[in-house]
């Protein structure tokens, strides 16, 4: 009974952590969020431009950085090496001593049960990403230097695109009376925030408060608590940058339509980001059903037909839901 139970638990780690290396590179035709913005669903925020909005050149290929520091209340349980040591001696040894008719397949298939290293994890390094090459870095490094910065907002397209014509009036309605800057880029990555605020975008000013809001684009490449894990080391990382700083740490937004896998997984992420929440330094906050209809469907007129980025009317509810908690930590 022992032997049965210590296998089964083995092949359930096994099969987590197959799981977990097939999270390492991207499903076939996954574009996460490198997609066209008209894409719906399976793309994420779309167009890693140089201009908000816009479109992509050619980059040099992404080289998986070194890894950050993950937050205990995300971290996802990896065992020692003398964890697995440990538990793969004890394995061997039960099927050894097996008396039973199955002993033959056990062993036959020892390799596969016994537990193996855990792999890194992407999303929680300091990755140079397409986004963070070219003049949109270097630009939020040159004002970063400037400093004079109160409220930062950081993320990807859905938070970069508050600069676009028909949505800047909403922005300067909720926050114009703030010194503030975004830093955010249209199709970026937990693992690319952290890479540009490690080199210069987190250095040289120390804002009041910080709004966030990052990890769509990861959903087609790693699982939930990976992602989890991802967003937990930005939220790191502005802590070390910004001590002093208060973070509005708003939970992922709903994408595609109501039934698609990708809003399980979103809504996975941030219940464990939520675990973030010290009501001390950093707050978290859910705002997406107020998107949504009493179906899961966006509002009219809220969101682009893509189902994943704002218009103007999904800003000013966004906006709305968070400028008096904004109001309260810029004190």
């Amino acid at each position: 009974m022992k032997l049965r139970l210590l296998v089964l638990l083995v092949v359930t780690i096994a099969l987590a952590g197959a799981d977990f290396a097939r999270a390492q590179a991207p499903a076939p035709g996954a574009q996460g969020a490198l997609g066209a913005q008209g894409a719906a669903g399976a793309r994420g925020a779309a167009g890693a431009g140089q201009a908000p909005g816009g479109g992509r050149g050619g980059f040099a290929p992404v080289v998986i950085g070194p890894p950050a520091p993950v937050p205990p209340e995300v971290a996802i349980p990896r065992p020692s090496p003398a964890e697995l040591e440990q538990a793969n001696a004890a394995l061997q040894r039960l099927i050894a001593s097996d008396k039973s008719p199955a002993q033959p397949v056990l062993k036959k298939f020892e390799s596969l049960m016994l537990l193996q290293p855990p792999k890194s994890n992407a999303a929680a390094t300091y990755t140079q990403t397409n986004q963070r090459m070219g003049p949109r870095h270097e630009g939020f490094v040159e004002t970063a230097k400037q400093g004079n910065i109160d409220l930062l907002l950081h993320g990807d397209s859905i938070t970069d695109w508050w600069l676009q014509d028909a949505n800047k009036p909403v922005f300067d309605k909720y926050f114009g009376q703030y010194r503030t800057a975004n830093f955010a880029i249209a199709g970026d990555t937990t693992q690319g925030v952290l890479w540009g605020l490690k080199n210069g975008e987190g250095q040289g000013f120390q804002p009041k408060a910080v709004m966030l809001m990052i990890g769509t684009n990861n959903t087609g490449q790693f699982t939930a608590p990976e992602i989890a894990e991802g967003v937990g080391a930005v939220v790191g990382e502005l802590r070390r940058d910004f001590p002093s700083a208060k973070i509005l740490l708003l939970a992922i937004f709903p994408r595609s339509v109501p039934g698609d896998a990708v809003r399980d997984k979103i809504a996975e992420v941030n219940r464990i980001i939520s675990r973030l929440d010290d009501k001390k330094n950093v707050f978290y906050m859910d705002i997406g059903k107020q998107f949504l209809d009493d179906k899961g469907v966006f509002l009219p007129d809220s969101f682009r037909a893509d189902n994943l980025h704002p218009q103007a009317k999904g800003y000013d509810i966004w906006g709305q839901a968070v400028s008096a908690k904004i109001a309260e930590l810029m004190k």
